[in-house]
């Protein structure tokens, strides 16, 4: 919001006079970058987040969370402008990076693959979601717990895709039904009726369910 976009360009006034080999200063400005695109202003996000990564692989090459970071940032904000082609390049290699890093079941790891996932899901994409996220749900029900909020994110996205396949066969509608409505039901008890996701969650088993009853 607006107290963001104040604290980012306070930051980076502040720090803008230190050289460019300055971590403080590339962290002021990363942060800028951030509020921007929360702002959000998307089309002036874009630069900053783009000079950011540009400056950490030339100066910070050895540390790959901070890299990592900065591409996140940058994937972000391409989606949000619409450059979907060009976000999904980004977190294929986000992924990819953090699995060598961290391994499977680390929560970034599971964070940007159900990142990932829900990229190849808007890019219509749909037999590669479907089978990265039924590779990517178990993992991270062991890891998490069925109940965390990024395990019913990556639930969500591969019903959705089974659902939204062309041609999908009835056994894949029944699938999408019933892993709609454990997904449904175990958001509905963590985060309430009431969370914009659980609404959104209802709304969908419902079409899925119409469906499933016309097959």
């Amino acid at each position: 919001g607006a107290v963001f976009l104040a604290l980012g360009w306070a930051g980076w006034k502040m720090y803008l006079g230190r050289p460019a080999t300055d971590l403080v200063r590339c962290s002021a400005m990363l942060m800028l970058g951030e509020s921007l695109r929360e702002s959000p202003r998307l089309e002036e996000a874009l630069p900053v987040l783009e000079a950011t990564l540009a400056l950490n692989r030339r100066y910070w090459l050895h540390d790959e969370d901070l890299i990592l970071a900065a591409q996140s940032n940058l994937s972000s904000c391409l989606d949000d402008l619409g450059r979907r082609d060009e976000a999904l390049v980004l977190k294929r290699e986000i992924y990819a990076r953090r699995v060598t890093e961290d391994g499977v079941s680390h929560l970034s790891t599971i964070c940007s693959g159900c990142s990932l996932a829900i990229c190849l899901y808007t890019n219509h994409l749909l037999d590669e979601t479907t089978s990265f996220s039924r590779d990517l749900l178990p993992v991270a029900r062991r890891a998490l717990g069925a109940d965390h909020d990024l395990t019913l994110r990556i639930s969500y996205t591969l019903a959705v895709a089974l659902y939204e396949t062309p041609g999908a066969a009835r056994d894949d509608l029944l699938e999408a039904v019933t892993m709609m409505r454990d997904t449904v039901r175990r958001r509905r008890r963590v985060f309430g009726s009431a969370h914009p996701l659980t609404v959104q969650y209802e709304q969908d088993m419902a079409k899925f369910v119409g469906a499933l009853d016309s097959a």
